[in-house]
């Protein structure tokens, strides 16, 4: 072996020696841990065409408002996408624009962890502005199943509050009310929610793209009724033992009973809080078979609140309340 030959015969061999000793010194990832975080990080196929069924299911639920055939509502903006992913629900697909990748790190705790399994994609920005709800987009957006609630769900009394304190929507028709309701109810302690319709006022689904704004992801994560009429709903509160309590905006008229305060009212027994329709209020008949009719005192001049706005005087004087007896989740001046 001449000596140039020998040369590099000893060359090859320190290297393979360095090698070897650098791979038994480097500790190992785990694998699994590895292989999540490269699925919650590496780029996916780019969902290119208009008439993609993930695509079109995304555009229903968003644009449209209409849940998928599956029963999925849509979620956009990385805030709602991440209130969803926390809330439990089950999740069926998120969605990234190219620019809306900037926020895959921010949820990657959630999308890559090993116990659930739902397909993350990417669409390019013309295409998910085209699908989504709002006028300028963040690029990224769920479809989210909201957890099914029976009546048996909403009287339950949660551990470590006093009593159950529904909140039940007759008519409300705009979806940010609906929302706005729903995210102060949830605020001030709430146990759930119940959605009716009222007369001839339906009440805005609280999982539309707009209330679901409006809730702030409150929708996902108190226990709401949908479905039930509001004679037979009504009918089950009391029976389960509820005092309901009637927004009023009516005058009472002779010998009916008189209005409360808010703070007249025993908040810490078993409640339902009836809020009706924007103009018009609850039909009278229910407002007459409620068993107390609560009205805000105002200055004069001034003919009543929203619905929105007044529920949220309503439920800061039952927080104030159950509040004294360590009501789970209100906090303590």
């Amino acid at each position: 072996m001449t000596w140039s030959s020998a040369l590099a015969v000893g060359m090859r061999l320190r290297v393979e020696r360095c090698y070897a000793f650098e791979r038994m010194g480097t500790p190992q990832r785990p694998v699994r841990a590895a292989r999540n975080e490269r699925s919650a990080r590496a780029p996916s196929a780019v969902l290119t065409s208009r008439d993609n069924r993930w695509l079109k299911q995304f555009r229903m639920a968003l644009r449209g408002g209409i849940p998928t055939e599956s029963g999925s509502v849509g979620v956009e903006g990385v805030r709602l996408v991440e209130e969803a992913l926390r809330s439990g629900c089950a999740i069926n697909a998120v969605l990234f624009s190219e620019s809306g990748e900037r926020f895959r790190e921010r949820l990657a705790p959630f999308i890559a962890r090993p116990e659930i399994a739902f397909p993350v994609m990417r669409t390019t920005d013309r295409l998910f502005e085209g699908l989504a709800d709002t006028e300028h987009p963040q690029g990224v957006a769920a479809l989210v199943e909201p957890r099914v609630t029976s009546f048996d769900d909403l009287a339950r009394t949660p551990e470590g509050v006093c009593s159950p304190l529904v909140v039940v929507l007759a008519g409300v028709q705009d979806p940010g009310n609906v929302g706005t309701i729903l995210r102060t109810a949830a605020a001030f302690g709430a146990t759930g929610a119940a959605i009716a319709a009222s007369g001839q006022s339906g009440t805005a689904s609280p999982f539309s793209p707009k209330a679901l704004r409006a809730s702030a992801g409150a929708a996902l994560h108190l226990a709401v009724l949908s479905g039930t009429s509001l004679p037979i709903l009504l009918t089950q509160l009391k029976v389960a033992g509820f005092r309901t309590l009637a927004s009023s905006v009516h005058e009472p008229e002779t010998g009916e009973q008189p209005l409360l305060a808010p703070w007249e009212v025993d908040w810490c027994k078993a409640s339902a809080l009836l809020v009706g329709n924007e103009g018009s209020g609850l039909p009278v008949e229910v407002e007459r078979s409620a068993d107390a009719r609560i009205r805000i005192p105002m200055a004069s001049g001034v003919e009543s609140l929203n619905a929105a706005a007044a529920a949220a005087v309503l439920f800061y004087e039952a927080a104030r309340q159950r509040n004294s007896v360590d009501a789970r989740n209100i906090q303590k001046p």
